[in-house]
């Protein structure tokens, strides 16, 4: 397998070249081949003592920086290469060529060939002398520790779910609520600083204390500041928690008026996490001011002096503790074993002597047990007791952390290694999509196909496995995956640190410019919020750079700077213009781009010359119709694009690498023609369709287009994804006014797909052939209503892990819950209307989460105060429940007795269940934006009925009255 590493650099890459090059006439050149053949055998011997050397935690100068010039050599000979190929060409069209232009084209061939002798006679010298000053040294080899790449392990949710009691929170957690009831009489602003050094857990009990008083205010938000804090985007994520929107272009300024002006007359709750300065605090602390509403902050914090800060005039500050030793005990053995009690009698010994090691340190204690997961032989766990004791005995303090991360680092294998390092590319606190991510490995070469996997799904298991080793955070899960992570800020110093020494990533800072490197740039991160254009230093060479991200604005520095790159990411490049791309087209090598956050209106016409481009991210941008030489990618195979781009007609089918099409605006096309190009795709396997902005009028036929082509799709692709939305556009919301029908989409073959979602986008029913989806694990609907045939339906499919419904106007009649013999998620969502649910005995023999969100107002006309036979779910760990009531603002939700003795019952029911399930149960109001009476009017128009009924209500009569602001 030929993976780029972070310790060996390209060297196995490379290797393949070389004997690619012995094949082509080139190396008949005289003394070539004989010179290649050199170098390859030679590197080959290298190149096992890279890899040797990699598992070495520690190496002299002397090692060290012949490791460095070899690594360095094996980039700069793969470079010579590859600048030969592009001279070179393809000489299958040579024969093609005739006349002056023939003859001058072979006379660059020839000059190139012969200029590429020379190159390796240089290359080979350089060789030689790394070889002669290898054979002088006496080099060791350490015994190799390599890591397996697994799926997560599903104890980590459980852990992440109870952190409070696993880390012996509960103590903390009751003195601050404690501090909260004390003082809730008092209307002014409190604020309340968590201090404690990193690692302890402050983030944790702050998020636990904010989990437990919701519903206690009105406006809550929680935020992350970092080291080097954006102030712009903290502000924007608090609007945005807030549930409302700062504009795009707003200041700063702009944005604190707008926090400021939303939470004049509201009892707010504010998490600030992280606060690094007393700058940072003083900004943030514009926008949330003392309204004598009875509002709380609560921040962490490293620094005592900032925490004194913050505190004000209360000087009340929370000073976080290291676990005690039954605590520590309590989180090691269940991340080690699974379970809190377990421990092998020949391990008990040296477990204390780890535990002790650790001294209460919560990330050192899962960054450990992480390591002795299902490794039961002492030998093991004696080998990092002993690391520990020396990383331990000269520094207690700072020095610990660093050890003990280094324990978890070499425990990876060398590709997950490499993959961790390429983390630090982001900065502090960043949300690093795993999609993103992942593309960006598969295009430097980190990870290849592997056994009958993709690259994409191998890097997959990469992710996994530093989420289960404790080295990254994740972010958003959902159906038990997660859509993102994030690095704790300890980890992220550790591995900035590895990946300077290795030469594998440069950070450039537009504060802190750090040390000029005297190694050639091969990966560059620069980071300039600074209002003025960042200017690399000349000491830094740049014409090697394989992977450029910029944060914040744009570089002086043109692309032509950069002719090597294989990953350009300008997707939080801010003032990025058409100009700027000019010179794209000349990056041969380039297999990822992404643009976003940017001005840019269009590709340039050359975007067709990147042969090699297998990613092409443009959703950020402002494009809306791409070249035709678009064509002309052959290996692109990942295209995310937005809902309002078009496709020049008769493209998509060219393009016979496409694996994934992301927000496509398909209804951009007459007659469906893109939906009849995709079904010629072989190799699609995602693919989501937006129905773009456009006149009410024309959704119609949009619609349509839905039902006349999912059929074809399903039937001609191997598509194992399939996502189709509405992007809503126009006054009202036509989702809702036309409801798709999808009974004549039946796929006439066999169908592989895995994931279907149709939302924002309302279906009249289920159709029949849905239970012959023998292959589907997640399923998300959008429904007009919902009938008994419908769950009929649904419970039959026989793979569904995960089903999402959302249905507009209840059920028709009583629906009993039946079937679902797989489900383990549920998530059920009826805007309006109660509903006559109930889960009938074994029904959903596996279910694990439960989601309800329901209206009960004058739900006893439906069906009274019932547990809607919860009580029969005997599996289930976790139930949401979300009670909707009247949108009238007279109506107080809280003193209704329907809601409340459905309450009741709800929790009795929950709290006899087997496993003693998590219950969140949130009260909340019906959303205000289903404008009842426009849509009443407008299915009445349509299908001539003055009044129907669903759920046993009547629509007019209940609804006549409600608001449609």
């Amino acid at each position: 397998m030929v993976v780029v590493d972070a310790s060996t650099g390209v060297m196995n890459a490379l290797l393949c070249k070389l004997s690619k090059l012995l094949e082509d006439e080139y190396s008949r050149l005289k003394g070539v081949r004989r010179q290649i053949t050199f170098l390859r055998d030679e590197l080959s011997s290298m190149n096992a003592v890279l890899e040797t050397l990699a598992d070495a935690e520690q190496l002299d100068p002397l090692k060290t920086e012949w490791r460095d010039k070899v690594r360095e050599l094996s980039y700069d000979i793969e470079d010579c290469i590859d600048d030969f190929a592009d001279r070179v060409g393809d000489d299958r069209g040579e024969e093609l060529r005739t006349g002056l232009k023939g003859f001058f084209s072979k006379l660059r061939n020839l000059k190139a060939r012969r200029e590429i002798a020379g190159e390796i006679q240089q290359l080979k010298i350089r060789t030689v002398e790394a070889s002669e000053r290898r054979r002088r040294y006496d080099f060791l080899e350490p015994a190799p520790r390599s890591g397996a790449s697994c799926a997560i392990d599903p104890r980590l949710p459980a852990l992440y779910e109870d952190a409070a009691r696993l880390v012996g929170i509960d103590g903390p957690k009751e003195h601050i609520l404690g501090w909260f009831c004390k003082e809730k009489e008092h209307d002014d602003l409190k604020v309340l600083p968590i201090v404690g050094s990193g690692g302890l857990g402050k983030t944790t009990l702050a998020n636990q204390v904010y989990c437990q008083l919701k519903g206690q205010f009105q406006c809550m938000a929680l935020v992350s500041v970092s080291r080097n804090p954006n102030i712009q985007k903290i502000l924007r994520q608090m609007l945005t928690e807030f549930g409302i929107s700062g504009g795009a272009l707003d200041d700063e300024r702009q944005l604190i008026d707008r926090i400021r002006d939303h939470l004049k007359d509201k009892r707010y709750l504010v998490v600030i996490d992280d606060v690094w300065d007393v700058e940072a605090w003083k900004a943030i602390r514009l926008a949330l001011f003392n309204n004598k509403c009875g509002s709380r902050i609560i921040t962490t914090t490293r620094n005592a002096a900032v925490a004194s800060y913050c505190s004000g005039d209360s000087s009340y500050v929370y000073q976080m503790e290291s676990l005690n030793s039954a605590d520590s005990r309590r989180l090691f053995f269940k991340r080690a074993f699974g379970s809190e009690e377990v421990c092998y009698p020949h391990l008990e010994e040296v477990s204390n002597q780890i535990l002790a090691k650790c001294g209460g340190l919560p990330l050192a204690i899962i960054t450990l047990s992480s390591l002795l997961v299902d490794k039961h032989a002492k030998d093991e766990w004696n080998r990092v007791l002993t690391a520990i004791g020396s990383a331990l005995a000269n520094d207690p303090n700072a020095g610990n952390m660093t050890k003990i991360l280094s324990l978890s680092y070499f425990d990876l294998s060398h590709h997950v290694r490499t993959c961790l390092l390429y983390l630090s590319v982001f900065p502090e606190d960043h949300r690093v999509d795993k999609q993103r991510l992942i593309s960006r490995w598969v295009a430097e070469g980190f990870i290849h196909e592997e056994q009958g996997r993709s690259a994409y799904e191998v890097g997959k298991g990469y992710f996994n496995d530093l989420i289960n080793k404790n080295l990254i955070q994740p972010v958003d899960v959902e159906y038990g995956q997660p859509k993102a992570c994030r690095v704790h800020d300890i980890i992220l110093d550790f591995i900035t640190c590895k990946a300077a020494e290795e030469n594998f990533v440069t950070l450039f800072d537009s504060v802190e410019h750090g040390q000029a490197s005297d190694y050639r740039v091969r990966r560059l991160c620069v980071e300039n919020r600074n209002s003025n254009k960042v200017t690399i230093p000349t000491s830094l060479i740049l014409s090697h750079v394989r992977s450029l991200t910029v944060f914040g604005h744009c570089m002086k520095e043109s692309l032509l700077t950069f002719p090597t790159l294989r990953v350009l990411d300008l997707g939080e490049c801010w003032e990025l213009e058409n100009h700027h791309l000019a010179n794209i087209g000349k990056l041969l090598h380039l297999k990822y781009l992404r643009l976003g956050q940017s001005r840019i209106t269009e590709l340039p016409r050359k975007i067709g010359e990147l042969r090699y481009l297998e990613t092409l991210d443009i959703r950020g941008t402002r494009i809306q119709e791409l070249p035709p030489t678009i064509a002309r990618l052959q290996r692109l195979a990942h295209l995310h694009v937005n809902h309002m781009i078009r496709f020049p007609d008769s493209v998509i089918g060219q393009m016979q690498s496409l694996e994934e099409v992301e927000d496509f605006g398909v209804f951009s096309y007459e007659q469906g023609k893109c939906l009849q190009e995709f079904s010629q795709l072989s190799k699609l396997r995602t693919l989501k369709v937006a129905n773009g902005w456009s006149p009410d009028t024309t959704k119609r036929s949009h619609l349509e287009v839905i039902e006349g082509y999912l059929g074809t799709l399903l039937s001609s692709c191997n598509l194992r994804h399939l996502y189709f939305l509405d992007s809503y556009g126009g006054a009202s919301l036509p989702a809702y006014r036309y409801p798709v029908s999808l009974e004549s989409s039946c796929p006439t073959d066999t169908c592989i797909l895995r994931k279907l979602h149709i939302t924002y986008c309302y279906i009249d029913k289920v159709p029949s052939w849905m239970s012959l989806l023998e292959n589907l694990r997640e399923l998300n609907l959008y429904m007009f209503s919902m009938g008994s045939e419908d769950v009929a339906i649904l419970g039959a499919i026989p793979s569904l892990l995960f089903l999402e419904l959302r249905t507009f106007f209840g059920t028709n009649g009583r629906i009993v819950l039946a079937g679902f013999r797989s489900l383990k998620y549920f998530d059920l969502e009826i805007f309006c209307c109660g509903t006559l649910l109930e889960f009938e005995a074994g029904s959903m023999p596996n279910l694990e989460h439960l989601k309800l969100e329901l209206r009960v107002h004058k739900m006893e006309c439906l069906n009274g105060a019932s547990d809607f036979g919860i009580h029969r779910l005997s599996t289930l760990n976790n139930v949401e429940i979300s009670i909707y009531g009247d949108t009238d603002g007279v109506y107080d939700l809280y003193e209704d007795i329907t809601v409340k003795c459905v309450a009741s019952r709800l929790e009795t029911a929950i709290e006899k269940l087997p496993n003693h399930p998590a219950l969140s149960f949130l009260p909340g109001g019906l959303s205000p934006c289903l404008h009842f009476e426009k849509f009443i009017e407008s299915y009445n128009r349509r299908y001539g009925d003055p009044t129907w009924s669903i759920g046993g209500c009547e629509i007019e009569e209940e609804y006549g009255e409600t608001s449609t602001s």
